[in-house]
């Protein structure tokens, strides 16, 4: 059911898949307990590439050979939505534990593999169908679904999917700012990072296409319920996608890897890796080319001023209140200071350091310790939450116990030899995303004392100073 030889691992490098994705993430937005999970607990409004990657991730990990990395993976991912509960608007409740709700996120993936197999002019046979429906139930019993919410068959699967669509989905929150806000707003990966020209022309011509494929390749019952709109020619635009897409396959398989294209977004001009050289030169021509483009076409696609500031401030080492405030503190990108947001870090910390247990929990309870006393401290209106003007108009330097607790438990994570310093292997396993941060210029035998770290992890979390070691942690998309 899992390892090189199923069929999953066929699928998990197809290119077509990505636009599969985004198909499936859709229908799992639709979801109204999903929906209003996702826009209370979720960044993929603000940090929609980190959690791309970390999707990428937790599936190899699940639909991989190593057994022990699935069942340590399984449990995280129980921890994890064991924590997301609460009501959305209407206040119906919501529990990512529900396990029908576990169910119909699975059931997206598997019949959004299949439709873009159909969608491509590759239908699946019988047999090959069988199989992956297997392995997906196969993964949903991982995460402890003995009873099998998912129907025991493929015919009686069809009757289930098509009931869901018919009566449960509904056009929420989330499927809309999946649809309209979020390519038209996509900030860009780390590799294009500081090229705000040649991302905002990129996605001004993107954006719009990738929606309105989303939309025409989605069930036409839901289309019709939803309200959504039928653009003309988009179910042909929609299968030349598919089909051209399909083309891809036949590239090198290392030009199509999904874990080769997605260390590629995330590779930093400053990391070890040896295509960072080469990845620095591409950059500087982009950068000239966007010049030239904005001489060319003066009235065409241009940066708005958010993105020309966050380039022009990012190479200083300060930003204001408000810009810590929306590029730190706001993990879920809804203008206001809350739990989630906190929750959001913590989980992100975790997920980078594949934490168990306690230390996960740990963390988590430092993470919201650190929350009540802000609440304490900065909500002066008392209405459960911190707007960016109340955290502005306070002093933000706001270093408490709590929030030294967690730079504690971070440091004794990562110093794994227990010798109460992190050496140059222990920190790279920390920020995965390059080595030569804090550390740049000194010898691989320096070593990071716990004082160091806290005092470092103080600075970035409580103030406004820029860190080239967390910012890519957790204020980068």
């Amino acid at each position: 059911m899992f390892g090189p030889d199923s069929q999953f691992h066929r699928f998990f490098n197809d290119p077509r898949w990505a636009l599969a994705m985004v198909r499936a993430t859709v229908l799992e937005a639709a979801h109204p307990q999903i929906g209003a999970a996702l826009i209370d607990n979720s960044t993929f409004v603000t940090h929609p590439w980190r959690r791309l990657r970390n999707t990428l991730v937790s599936l190899q990990r699940m639909f991989g050979a190593d057994d022990d990395a699935r069942q340590r993976e399984a449990a995280r991912l129980n921890r994890l939505h064991a924590r997301l509960s609460g009501a959305d608007a209407q206040n119906r409740a919501y529990d990512a534990m529900d396990p029908q709700v576990r169910a119909w996120v699975v059931a997206t993936l598997f019949e959004s593999s299949v439709t873009m197999c159909r969608l491509g002019g590759q239908p699946l046979d019988q047999t090959t169908m069988e199989q992956l429906y297997a392995e997906f139930q196969a993964f949903l019993a991982v995460l402890g679904d003995q009873a099998g919410h998912l129907p025991p068959t493929l015919r009686e699967f069809w009757e289930y999917y098509d009931h869901t669509v018919e009566t449960e989905l509904e056009n929420t929150e989330a499927l809309r700012i999946i649809l309209y806000k979020l390519f038209d707003h996509l900030p860009a990966p780390p590799l294009l990072d500081g090229l705000p020209t040649v991302w905002a022309a990129g996605r001004a011509l993107a954006g719009p296409v990738i929606g309105t494929i989303t939309v025409a390749s989605l069930p036409e019952p839901f289309r019709r319920r939803a309200g959504l709109p039928e653009i003309p020619g988009a179910q042909t635009m929609m299968q030349g996608a598919y089909m051209a897409a399909g083309l891809a396959r036949f590239l090198p398989e290392s030009w199509i890897q999904a874990e080769g294209i997605t260390s590629l977004l995330y590779l930093s001009p400053d990391s070890d890796d040896p295509r960072a050289a080469t990845i620095a030169a591409l950059r500087g021509r982009m950068k000239r080319a966007g010049a030239l483009f904005r001489l060319v076409t003066p009235f065409s696609v241009q940066p708005g001023p958010a993105e020309e500031a966050e380039a022009a401030e990012r190479n200083g080492p300060q930003r204001s209140a408000e810009e810590f405030f929306d590029a730190v503190l706001d993990q879920t990108g809804d203008g206001y200071l809350d739990w989630p947001d906190l929750a959001a870090m913590a989980r992100e910390l975790s997920s980078r350091l594949d934490l168990d247990e306690p230390e996960e929990t740990r963390l988590y309870n430092a993470y919201a310790e650190w929350w009540r006393e802000l609440q304490a401290a900065l909500d002066i209106d008392g209405d459960g939450r911190i707007s960016k003007e109340e955290y502005a108009a306070a002093v933000p330097s706001l270093a408490g116990p709590a929030l030294i607790r967690a730079a504690e438990v971070l440091f004794e994570v990562t110093d794994t030899d227990g010798n109460q310093f992190i050496d140059a292997d222990e920190y790279r396993a920390l920020f995965r995303t390059g080595f030569r941060r804090t550390l740049a210029g000194v010898g691989a035998e320096e070593r990071y004392s716990r004082s160091a770290f806290v005092k470092d992890f103080l600075s970035f979390m409580s103030g406004r100073q820029r860190s080239s070691a967390y910012d890519p942690l957790l204020a980068e998309a």
